[in-house]
């Protein structure tokens, strides 16, 4: 069966099922090879705590860097979904063409720009003189290779959106597997330390981008990759779609960003460094909800975007109510796991027992509000994946805002641990708004 056929009129929950479950475990399995990058670096000889540090302040930088992928790729995707739907196989073949020259264009001009500041950088998102080396010594090798992480994370959404999650999935586990295998060897054996971890994520990210690049250029692919340019026309349609999921993602790390400096400012020269440390580790923990549950509700925009573009509304709001369930299942059993298996989860990084209750501690305070988090991303990214940046992007400003102004206050009245806080209270009152303007619009 045609994906066109597949996506219009297969019995919608074992359609949302077969595209979120891949896309969900690919971002897994993402997730694992950043973390087991984390546990390498976090056990390395003597250095171990304040190289995690170093990475752990990169981590949001790195990330930041990758949204220009998702500015491009759920942009272009959702357009190209839209377009498959109403038939017009030769502009979504164009779309496809124009998102992979943007891709590169801008993994350029971000590496152009950023490496000159770099030291500056790190050190305002709050680097000290001892976690600065093992920072600049990850985030420089990282960044001169970044344009691999752009490609294959920006054009695998191509590949989910045609509905192949499951080659999707292939990408991701290349470069997972690669990055496993690899890091201890130049971690170690080697001796490169975090330059060594830096460098195994270029080379499997660079495996990942051939293995996307291969598939779209191939005859599986409906839409199939033309190297060519850049049109004006249908650049500014794909950024105006995709800037909703490019500035999630670039104020979700903007904001742990922030927290690193504040629990810098507030801990002081004695538990700055530690609190850092700490937040790396729960960070780690809260990508494994939030990735994940991302792949659950971007994972099936394709299923929306095409019944948009065909006009099945009956459909989209089938298919809405399945997604919806999906993700309130995946954030129960994370908040479950935060409660039972937080300290398992931590060891991995550190067997400080002081470090090691703060981080327990801070996670289940970050999680206790998962369950409505969930209902946040799926109607978020619902109304991405129709094109309707009118109620996705100001939704998710809400919550960003929210969270912004309890990290800034809460440290001001109470103890700097205060600022985990601000997750569960984003995260209740980003989800009632939500869900106010979803069944608004019904």
């Amino acid at each position: 069966m045609h994906k066109e056929n597949r996506l219009g009129t297969e019995p919608l929950g074992k359609l949302v099922v077969c595209m979120a479950m891949p896309s969900m475990l690919a971002q897994f399995v993402s997730v694992l090879y950043s973390i087991v990058d984390r546990i390498y670096v976090g056990n390395i000889p003597k250095i171990g705590e304040l190289s995690l540090a170093g990475v752990g302040l990169c981590g949001p930088v790195v990330t930041l860097i990758s949204a220009f992928a998702f500015l491009i790729g759920i942009g272009g995707s959702t357009l190209m979904g839209i377009r498959l739907g109403e038939g017009n196989q030769k502009e979504a073949e164009r779309i496809l063409s124009n998102c992979f020259s943007m891709l590169v264009t801008v993994a350029i001009g971000v590496v152009a720009l950023v490496l000159p500041l770099r030291k500056s950088m790190l050190y305002f998102f709050g680097a000290s003189d001892t976690t600065y080396p093992y920072a600049n010594a990850y985030f420089t090798v990282y960044l001169c290779g970044s344009v691999f992480a752009l490609i294959s994370a920006g054009m695998n959404q191509f590949i989910i959106s045609q509905g192949h999650p499951k080659e999707g999935m292939i990408s991701v586990i290349i470069g997972a597997g690669l990055d496993i295998i690899l890091d201890p060897l130049f971690i170690f054996v080697f001796d490169m330390q975090v330059s060594g971890a830096a460098l195994a994520s270029v080379i499997s990210q660079a495996a990942s981008a051939a293995y996307v690049i291969w598939f779209l250029s191939g005859k599986r692919s409906a839409v199939q990759l033309r190297f060519g340019g850049i049109q004006k026309k249908i650049a500014l349609r794909v950024i105006k779609i995709g800037f909703t999921p490019f500035i999630i993602i670039a104020l979700d790390n903007v904001m742990i960003i922030s927290m690193n400096a504040l629990l810098q400012k507030y801990g002081g020269a004695e538990r700055g460094d530690a609190l850092i440390t700490c937040n790396t580790i729960v960070q780690s923990f809260m990508l494994v909800m939030t990735m994940p549950l991302g792949g659950i509700s971007g994972g099936t925009q394709g299923i929306l975007s095409y019944n948009y573009g065909a006009g099945r509304f009956d459909r989209i709001k089938g298919a809405q109510r399945y997604i919806m369930l999906l993700c309130a299942c995946y954030t129960l059993l994370m908040f479950i796991f935060a409660r039972t298996g937080a300290g398992l989860f931590i060891r991995l990084f550190t067997t400080d027992q002081v470090l090691t209750e703060l981080a327990r501690r801070a996670i289940e305070i970050c999680t206790l509000a998962g369950i409505p988090l969930g209902i946040q991303y799926a109607i978020v990214d619902g109304f991405t994946g129709m094109g309707q940046v009118q109620y996705s992007l100001p939704l998710s400003m809400f919550r960003k805002i929210v969270y912004f102004i309890s990290i800034f206050s809460l440290p001001v009245f109470f103890d700097v641990t205060s600022v985990f806080y601000a997750e569960p209270i984003s995260d209740v009152l980003g989800p009632i708004v939500s869900v106010s303007m979803y069944f608004f619009r019904q």
